[in-house]
């Protein structure tokens, strides 16, 4: 079975795109998985690391064809608020659940539960189901494009220090 070793992001796509797979917000983050494209291609996504694949990637096989990705409709809350300060304390308060959510200019989405639906509303917001595709933010640590963790320890303060713990 051929297998697709690497991903192209939606920004820098050129090659020839033979297939196309649709999947969930749950299937975009894969390693290794067998996969069939919409049109019958079947292969093996087998990536060096677990790596979230977005909307309009698209998978390198071997032979350096290319299958699109494509982010699959699924059942979300569209959260609205009167104002952008009420959308704001509403965002707050799902970030703080660890909820993964796509924010929009005037709303957010994120995946359908109605306990979240009913914190919303006890908190003035609206959340009313739809069927969309759902792209989440990536969150602080989710990485570059390439799937790189970073851990920044730059310093540009000019006094002297230590990372010793003992020397606190």
């Amino acid at each position: 079975m051929i297998r697709a070793t690497r991903i192209l992001r939606r920004d820098s796509l050129s090659g020839d795109i033979v297939d196309r797979i649709v999947l969930d917000h749950g299937d975009r983050h894969r390693r290794r998985m067998a996969m069939r494209g919409v049109g019958g291609l079947a292969f093996l996504l087998d990536l060096p690391e677990p790596t979230v694949l977005d909307d309009g990637d698209a998978l390198v096989l071997q032979d350096g064809r290319l299958v699109w990705v494509e982010a699959a409709p699924e059942r979300l809350l569209e959260i609205r608020a009167a104002d952008d300060l009420a959308l704001k304390r509403l965002i707050w308060h799902i970030g703080n659940r660890h909820i993964p959510a796509e924010i929009g200019v005037d709303a957010v989405f994120i995946a359908d539960d109605h306990v979240l639906a009913e914190m919303v509303r006890g908190l003035g917001g609206s959340a009313e189901p739809v069927e969309r595709p759902f792209r989440p933010e990536g969150g602080a640590y989710a990485g570059d494009a390439a799937g790189h963790h970073h851990h920044g320890h730059a310093h540009d303060h000019a006094h002297p220090h230590t990372h010793d713990a003992a020397a606190g």
